[in-house]
C-alpha cells in the first residue's frame, strides 16, 4: 500500500481492553509477552513503515492503555521498541467502543486519531451499534454456553475415544479410562485458554493432574521426550493385532490386504474394500452395545444381583441384539464373497437378500422411541442403573459415547449403504452381471432409508407438538394422531370503529399482538405479551390462549393496500374475525400462501 513511502502515522484499531491487545490467530499482546522474539519482531517490522519520531512519526493504539497502570508499562516498552511516540484513547468514555472518541495519551496535533484515520460520524454510529451488539451476544452467550460447554467436551472426548478405541487393546482401554479424560479435558483447557504454546500447556495442564494428595509430581519425562525407539506406528500395529488376536479377525486384515488387492487393476476393488470395511466398523458398533451394556446387564439379572429387570433388559436391547446377529451374518456373508474377489465378482445379489430381512430393522425403529423412554426413567428411577451408566457410559470402550448414542447408529446405516452401493455401480459397467442387482439393491436401500426419514421427521413433529403445547398457557390438548406444526407468525391484531365507509378511507386501531400456530388441520391463536426484564436488555415472551379454528371452518380475505394500512389481512372463523396486519409484505405473502395451501387440503381430506 505505501508502494516505498513512509507513513507520518499508523494506527493499530484491534480488540482488547486496558492491559492488552489482541492480535491475529489468538495473540494477546500484554507487558508479559512483549518482549517476546516474535511480538518484539512484529513492532520492529511495523516501526518501519513510519517515518523518525524527530519527524513526527507515530504509532496510534486504538486501545484504552492509558487507562491501567499495566496499560502505561505497555506503552512505555512498545515506545522504546518502536522508537515512535505511541499514543493512546485515555479510555474515560462509557460504552464498549466509544474509548476511541475520548481523549487521548500523548503529545497530539489539534486532530484526534479518531477523526484522523475515520469519518467520524460514522465512527459514532458504529460504536452505537456495537452496544447493541453487546448487548445481544451477551444474551446469547449466556444461553448458549452451557450448550457449547458441554459440546465441546463431547468433541474432545470423541477424537479421544476413537484414537485409543483403534490403537490399544481392550486390556489397555479398560485400564487408560482415565487417561482419555484427561485428555479431553486437557484440549477443552487449551481452547479456553488460546495459548502461545499449546503443547507445553497440555503438558503442564496433565502433570498438575496427575499429583497427587501430597503435592508431589512422579516423574514425568515421557511428557516431552521419548525413551522408546519403537516408531508410534509400529506400536498401534502392536496394539490393534493384540485387540484382534483371535483367528477370524487375523483373518480379516489378511483378506484386505491380499484377496482384495489381488486385480489392482479392478476399478470396483477399492469400493468393495471401503465397503466391508464400512460394514466391520457397524457390526463392531452394535457389539459395544451387547459386550458394554447387554451382557453386564444380563450377566447381573442370572447372579440374582439385578440392575435392570428381565422386562426392562429385553425392551431395550432384544431389538438391537437381533439387528447385530442380523448384520453379523450379513457381514460373514460379504467377507467370504469378497474373499475371492475377481473383476467379475457380484456383490448386489448379497444386498437384495438381506434386504428381504428387514423386518428386523422395521421392529427395532417402532420400538426406537419406547427403548429411549425406558432408558431415561429407568435412569431416573433405578441407582443402580444410573450408577452402571455413569460407569460405562463416555469411555474408551464406548468410542467416548453414550448408550443412547449408539443405538443411533442403525438409524444412519441405509444412507451410508445408498451412498456405498452407488460408488460400486458407478464404476460397474453395463454389461457387468453385477450391474442389474446392484440397481434394485440401490432401490431397496433407498426405500428403506426414505422410511427411516419418514420416522424421524415424525418423531420432529411430536417434538414440535409438545414443545407448541408447553410454550402456550392454558391451551387445550394438541396432542392429536397426524397433527404436525406447519408454522408460526407473529402478527398484530387491530380493529376498524367504522366499517361503514368505504374500504380505501378506513382507519384501524391496533388491539394486541398475536401469535399464529398453523398445524396441518386447525389454527391455534394466541395472545402474545412481552415482558422486560429488570438490569437487561433482553425480554421474555409468553403465549396465551384465545382460540382455534379448524381449516376447513377458516375464510381468509386479503385488505388490500391503503395510504391508512398495509399487509392486512382478515381470518374468518365460525363464531369470530381477526383483523391482522403483520411487519412486511413477504412475512404477510408466506403466511397466507402456507395458510390457503392448508386450507385447500384440510377441505379435501373432509
Amino acid at each position: 500500500m505505501l508502494q516505498g513511502l513512509k507513513a507520518q502515522s499508523i494506527g493499530v484499531f484491534a480488540e482488547g481492553d486496558a492491559g492488552e491487545i489482541d492480535l491475529v490467530q489468538g495473540w494477546k499482546i500484554n507487558e508479559k509477552n512483549i518482549l517476546n522474539h516474535q511480538v518484539r519482531e512484529f513492532w520492529e517490522k511495523l516501526a518501519g513503515f513510519a517515518v523518525a519520531k524527530t519527524e513526527g512519526g507515530c504509532l496510534d493504539i486504538f486501545n484504552p492503555l492509558a487507562a491501567s497502570e499495566a496499560g502505561v508499562d505497555l506503552i512505555n516498552k512498545i515506545s522504546t521498541l518502536t522508537g515512535l511516540e505511541v499514543s493512546t484513547p485515555t479510555g474515560i468514555s462509557a460504552g464498549s467502543h466509544r474509548h476511541v472518541c475520548s481523549e487521548w495519551l500523548g503529545k497530539r496535533k489539534a486532530t484526534l486519531p479518531c477523526v484522523t484515520y475515520f469519518n467520524e460520524s460514522k465512527l459514532l454510529s458504529w460504536c452505537r451499534l456495537a452496544d447493541v451488539l453487546q448487548e445481544a451476544l451477551k444474551t446469547v452467550r449466556k444461553q448458549l454456553r452451557p450448550y457449547l460447554r458441554e459440546t465441546q467436551k463431547e468433541v474432545c472426548g470423541r477424537i479421544i475415544g476413537h484414537f485409543m478405541y483403534e490403537s490399544m487393546s481392550l486390556a489397555k482401554i479398560q485400564a487408560n479410562r482415565e487417561l482419555a479424560l484427561a485428555l479431553s479435558e486437557g484440549l477443552v483447557a487449551v481452547s479456553r485458554e488460546r495459548c502461545e504454546s499449546p503443547l507445553e500447556f497440555l503438558a503442564a495442564f496433565l502433570i498438575q493432574r496427575c499429583k497427587g494428595a501430597d503435592g508431589r509430581t512422579p516423574n514425568l519425562t515421557f511428557l516431552t521426550e521419548s525413551q522408546s525407539s519403537v516408531p508410534l506406528n509400529d506400536f498401534i500395529k502392536d496394539d490393534d493385532q493384540t485387540k484382534n488376536s483371535t483367528p477370524e479377525k487375523m483373518e480379516d486384515l489378511a483378506y484386505l490386504d491380499t484377496k482384495l488387492l489381488r486385480d489392482s487393476a479392478d476399478k470396483r476393488t477399492p469400493f468393495a474394500r471401503e465397503l466391508v470395511q464400512s460394514e466391520k466398523n457397524y457390526v463392531q458398533t452394535l457389539e459395544i452395545v451387547r459386550d458394554v451394556y447387554a451382557a453386564p446387564l444380563q450377566a447381573a439379572l442370572s447372579s440374582n444381583r439385578a440392575i435392570l429387570s428381565a422386562a426392562n433388559v429385553q425392551i431395550i436391547f432384544t431389538d438391537a441384539l437381533a439387528v447385530l446377529e442380523m448384520n453379523r451374518t450379513f457381514l460373514q456373508e460379504l467377507k467370504e464373497r469378497l474373499n475371492e474377489w475377481t473383476p467379475s465378482q457380484c456383490i448386489g445379489d448379497l444386498f437384495l437378500k438381506f434386504g428381504t430381512g428387514l423386518k428386523t430393522y422395521t421392529n427395532f425403529f417402532n420400538n426406537y422411541p419406547v427403548v429411549l423412554k425406558t432408558i431415561d426413567k429407568c435412569r431416573e428411577s433405578i441407582p443402580a442403573f444410573w450408577a452402571f451408566l455413569r460407569r460405562h457410559d463416555k469411555t474408551v470402550g464406548t468410542k467416548m459415547m453414550r448408550l443412547q448414542e449408539l443405538l443411533l447408529y442403525p438409524s444412519r446405516r441405509f444412507e451410508e449403504y445408498v451412498s456405498l452401493l452407488n460408488a460400486l455401480r458407478l464404476h460397474t459397467t453395463a454389461d457387468h452381471p453385477d450391474r442389474a442387482d446392484l440397481s434394485a439393491a440401490i432401490q431397496k436401500m433407498k426405500q428403506y432409508r426414505d422410511f427411516v426419514q419418514q420416522l424421524r421427521q415424525n418423531g420432529d413433529r411430536d417434538s414440535k407438538l409438545s414443545d407448541v403445547q408447553q410454550a402456550i398457557q392454558g391451551c387445550p390438548n394438541l396432542q392429536e394422531a397426524n397433527r404436525y406444526l406447519i408454522q408460526t407468525q407473529d402478527v398484530s391484531q387491530l380493529i376498524c370503529p367504522n366499517m361503514d365507509i368505504n374500504p380505501s378511507l378506513r382507519i384501524y386501531e391496533h388491539i394486541r399482538d398475536l401469535r399464529l400456530f398453523l398445524f396441518n388441520d386447525a389454527l391455534v391463536i394466541t395472545m402474545l405479551s412481552v415482558s422486560h426484564l429488570p438490569f437487561e436488555f433482553a425480554s421474555k415472551t409468553t403465549c396465551h390462549f384465545l382460540a382455534s379454528v379448524v381449516l376447513h371452518r377458516l375464510i381468509i380475505e386479503d385488505i388490500p393496500d391503503t395510504k391508512y394500512i398495509k399487509n392486512a389481512f382478515t381470518l374468518q372463523g365460525p363464531k369470530r374475525q381477526w383483523i391482522c396486519i403483520t411487519e412486511d409484505e413477504d412475512d404477510k405473502f408466506t403466511l397466507l400462501s402456507g395458510l390457503q395451501s392448508a386450507v385447500n387440503a384440510a377441505v379435501e381430506q373432509k
